[in-house]
């Protein structure tokens, strides 16, 4: 959420109102204030405006781009063969390789800095993954410790150390000194090069490279150094200045894939999914790819311009080797290049050539070097290994992976009543009503405006009678309020950040004057996890769970609309050394409080904007502030992809566009596209019309309907796929070459996307399109979701479009679960039978998977769950049993059947079916292939079966 462009009071309009004096929409008087201080306030408000005019809209000169930025701009100036380092006295040392990294022909920077000799260790782990540390050495009496992002790393993941016990060695390419070598996995070996110093992970037996770091001599670290006068020590853009107490501190280093045909990840950029060149012959891109979480107004789509969050996680594939992965954890402002084929051809730098290399230039302001290389050699493989360090996904409550309804704002609980009901009257189901800041008693959280929200309970439970929920706004920005109870205890408590003075630091955002909790300090996480018991959040139930915005953190009057870089944390550290990981912090401190709110036995539901490494353990994400606009709804599916890529299943994009009016041919594709983000709301400005789904006309109504209707009935094969996610990290939507990673047509292809391994969905991204080129992959044909009608994989399609339906497909070979009964919400549809949809391949068989749990509580993780493998094959359908045997009182159990079993692809038309177990027989004929419509081609049907999704069977197709 940002600030609107457009404001009025009184009728006169303010181009561009500040954030935090939009008067009518975001400084509503309190109805005990009086009429003299109102106008007071009013007048200051106009006052202050015609300062801030400038920064509201987005505009290019409003950030900082590299050559505004002082180590980004050191660090490109550096010329390949730039790093003099050697790597001596390596040995082994409590399981790990380390040495030192000493200056080969001289002992100054070429800023005549003293270089003391750096620590590194490497370190090896299970399933392929090497790590890479860098660091000053302590002995030597740095003026403080370098920051390390605590926290991201699972506790885990140590217990996966592989402890080495020799150190092989072995002269490469001609070098003087010869190299050290350490087994890292089957097929694969770790490389420490001494001179010139370079790490790399090699192939056992080709000795074909995988990743390197160095290879092109570009490494640096800039030592923290006694503060002195000039330049090096303070940072100026546009009008504001931050001081730099230890002087300049960055790191850079190349990154090589081999055998790359593209690279994808480092999220968060409104750009394509495979990462293009920014430096080198010919690139479409001159900026780096800038990681540095901003709250940005109205972001432009097709730029590697950096917007809320950063994940220094990059994925590299090709056809001739496969997947590897790179992940440098650092919370720190970080740029990225992608090079362009000759960038280097001056250089005179030889490297393997044999097959496609992709280099990489990683850039930082400050931290150390903690790196990971991931080997694969798969697409998931990749994905598991990073999930091994950061963690896995949090399991969602079963009625989060349904439709939420959000809007800024709606307006007071007989506004919410009214739409509810809208809901209910047009036979659509919903999920979630959200609120948004204006709920608030005056932008202060965890509380409510009484004169708009008398009765915050009971609206929460009138929604929750029908098994709804309401997810309402806290922001990170606490309004500097000496009445107001979560400001006093913060003051006294110490816990807000402070500015570089030692006091604590004092920024504008929505509550006008505001402070921010220092959430580095474990102590203060824990105490703002507190805030959300139900004494506290006075007006709260169970069924509110939370929203967390801003959370960058967004400061309207700081650099970039974000917190200086001097200000000061926990310990000491700078602001600029974690400031990617402030929102991941915050995200983490409230979904903790939801858990402390349920006494451990309620799974939580946050959604953040801010995002890090690590985020999947505590929440969903969504891409922020978007526009009505086609190339927004194009952009989204690149963004949710790669999100999820980078360990962020559960993500999705503002529905309809956050900003600006869309047309309603755009809000039904929006909508038809939106069924299949993993996150799905619906969210729009308040400047902007009221756009619920009926407002459009009963035709458009229909349309978004039958959309919302889809995603109802997929529920039970998402709610799978977000299971699967929990288990092994992969996400829920998928590029194309997840699923096929060796074609080629597939590597670049973000208009469609994978849902699972059986569903392919391409979006409509211009209006009145009356055609659409679909590739669909594999040797197997694909299934229309709608028509059954069958279509040959391994080609493009130029399909009719009509207004109906975006193209979506069912894999051949797959079995998706469905459930076909439509009621107000997914928490109404718990009871209702299955049906499960067969597409059986050349070979007369398929196979698919359901997940089901009590949708609430952690007592999935002892055990208490259904899962099953259905598998169709020589005739036979059976249920499988994949759930471990539960002990104790962790047993979850249910009535539910399958009610239909729909055959397609069948060459044969059978007759009837067998229940093995009972002898029983059952009849199959012809039926629809949605209920709800009893429209398209009629399919074989095997009707009420009427067995359980808990037992084994098997059933006989005759």
């Amino acid at each position: 959420m940002h600030a609107s462009s457009t404001s009025s009071i009184s009728g006169l309009p303010f181009l561009f109102l500040p954030p935090f004096l939009a008067f009518h929409a975001k400084c509503q008087p309190t109805p005990h204030m009086k009429p003299q201080m109102r106008n007071l306030n009013l007048f200051l408000f106009l006052l202050l405006s015609l300062h801030f005019i400038s920064v509201l809209s987005w505009k290019k000169e409003e950030f900082r781009n590299c050559n505004q930025t002082p180590f980004c701009k050191r660090a490109r100036a550096r010329k390949p063969g730039y790093c003099s380092l050697l790597a001596r006295h390596v040995i082994i040392s409590d399981g790990d390789v380390t040495a030192k990294l000493l200056p080969k022909n001289h002992e100054t920077s070429e800023d005549h800095h003293e270089i003391n000799p750096l620590l590194l260790t490497l370190s090896l782990y299970q399933d392929g993954v090497l790590r890479l540390k860098i660091d000053e050495d302590p002995s030597l009496g740095p003026p403080k410790k370098r920051f390390e992002v605590p926290d991201v790393i699972v506790p885990e993941f140590s217990n996966n150390k592989l402890w080495l016990q020799r150190i092989s060695t072995e002269t490469i390419d001609g070098d003087t000194r010869p190299s050290s070598i350490v087994h890292l996995a089957d097929g694969y070996e770790a490389v420490l090069r001494h001179d010139p110093f370079e790490v790399y992970v090699r192939e056992k037996g080709s000795g074909n490279r995988v990743i390197s770091l160095n290879s092109h001599g570009l490494f640096d670290f800039e030592q923290l150094t006694a503060k002195g006068e000039g330049e090096e020590w303070e940072e100026s853009f546009r009008e504001n200045t931050d001081t730099r107490p230890y002087g300049p501190q960055s790191i850079s280093f190349d990154v090589s894939f081999y055998a790359a045909d593209f690279v994808y990840g480092i999220p968060e950029h409104a750009t394509s999914l495979a990462l293009k060149p920014t430096r080198g012959p010919g690139v479409e891109y001159s900026e780096p790819y800038r990681l540095f979480n901003l709250d940005v107004f109205e972001y432009i789509h097709d730029s590697p311009f950096g917007i809320y969050g950063s994940i220094p996680f990059m994925i590299s594939h090709g056809k001739s080797r496969g997947t590897s992965g790179f992940f440098w954890l650092n919370a720190a402002e970080m740029q990225i290049d992608v090079m362009g084929a000759g960038w280097d051809a001056d250089s005179g730098i030889s490297l393997p050539s044999e097959k496609t290399r992709i280099d990489t230039f990683w850039m930082s302001e400050a931290g150390i070097v903690d790196a990971f290389f991931f080997v694969g050699p798969g697409p998931k493989d990749v994905v598991r290994q990073y999930m091994s360090v950061t963690g896995m996904p949090a399991m969602p409550q079963l009625f989060a992976t349904a439709y939420h309804q959000c809007r800024w704002n709606y307006r007071d609980e007989e506004d919410v009543e009214d739409v509810d009901s809208k809901f209910d009257e047009h036979n659509i189901p919903y999920d979630v009503l959200w609120l948004d800041i204006e709920h608030t008693d005056g932008k202060r959280y965890f509380t409510w405006d009484r004169m708009l929200f008398p009765h915050p309970e009971e609206m929460q439970r009138k929604l929750a009678a029908k098994g709804r929920h309401m997810v309402t706004i806290v922001d990170p920005h606490i309004k500097r309020d000496d009445s107001y109870n979560v400001h006093k205890e913060a003051t006294k408590k110490g816990y807000y950040v402070k500015d570089a003075s030692g006091n604590d630091f004092n920024g504008w955002c929505w509550s006008g004057s505001s402070s921010y909790p220092d959430m580095l300090n474990p102590q203060i996480r824990s105490w703002w996890a507190d805030r959300f018991s139900f004494e506290h959040y006075v007006g709260s139930t169970p069924s509110l769970y939370i929203w967390n915005d801003m959370n960058e953190p967004s400061v309207f009057n700081g650099p970039e609309l974000t917190m200086p870089r001097d200000a000061l944390h926990y310990g000491d550290v700078e602001h600029r050394e974690l400031h990617n990981a402030y929102g991941y912090y915050f995200h983490m401190a409230t979904a903790n409080g939801l858990v402390k709110r349920g006494e451990g036995k309620d799974r939580p539901f946050v959604l953040s904007r801010a995002l890090f490494a690590g985020s999947q353990r505590y929440g969903a994400v969504w891409t922020g502030d978007n526009s009505a606009e086609w190339d927004h709804l194009r952009v989204s599916v690149p963004m949710v992809l790669t999100l999820g890529l980078t360990g962020l299943p559960f993500s999705g994009a503002d529905v309809g566009g956050f900003f600006g009016n869309p047309e309603p041919e755009l809000l039904v594709r929006w909508y038809q596209l939106g069924a299949y983000y993993p996150f799905f709301r619906a969210h729009a400005h308040h400047d902007t019309k009221r756009r619920e789904p009926w407002l459009f006309g009963e035709r458009n109504t229909e349309l978004i309907r039958d959309a919302i209707h889809v995603r109802y009935m997929l529920i039970p094969y998402f709610y799978t796929l977000f299971r699967e996610a929990n288990t092994s990290g992969v996400p829920v939507v998928r590029p194309l070459w997840m699923e096929f990673p060796s074609e080629e047509a597939t590597f670049s292809n973000d208009e469609a996307f994978m849902v699972g391994n059986s569903i392919l969905v391409q979006g409509i991204y211009t209006e009145r399109a009356k055609v659409a080129s679909v590739y669909l992959p594999g040797s197997q044909s694909w299934y229309d979701l709608r028509t059954g009608t069958s279509y040959r994989g391994g080609m493009t399609h130029k399909l009719k479009v009509s207004e109906d339906t975006i193209p979506a497909f069912q894999r051949a070979g797959t079995i998706i679960p469905r459930k076909d009964r439509f009621r107000r919400s997914s928490t109404q549809m718990v009871n209702d039978p299955f049906t499960l949809v067969i597409v059986l391949n050349s070979s007369q068989a398929a196979e698919g998977e359901l997940y089901v749990d009590d949708g609430k509580s952690f007592e999935f993780e002892h055990g208490a769950y259904i899962h099953r493998r259905f598998v169709l094959s020589d005739g036979k359908l059976t249920s499988v049993n994949l759930a471990p045997a539960s002990s104790g009182k962790s047993r979850f159990s249910s009535e539910t059947v399958i009610e239909r079993i729909i055959l397609l692809g069948h060459t044969h038309s059978p007759k009837s079916a067998l229940i093995e177990a009972t002898n029983q027989k059952v009849d199959i004929g012809l039926g629809p292939l949605w209920l709800q419509w009893g429209r398209g081609s009629a399919v074989v049907t095997v009707r009420k079966p009427g067995i359980r999704i808990a037992d084994d069977w098997t059933i006989k197709i005759l």
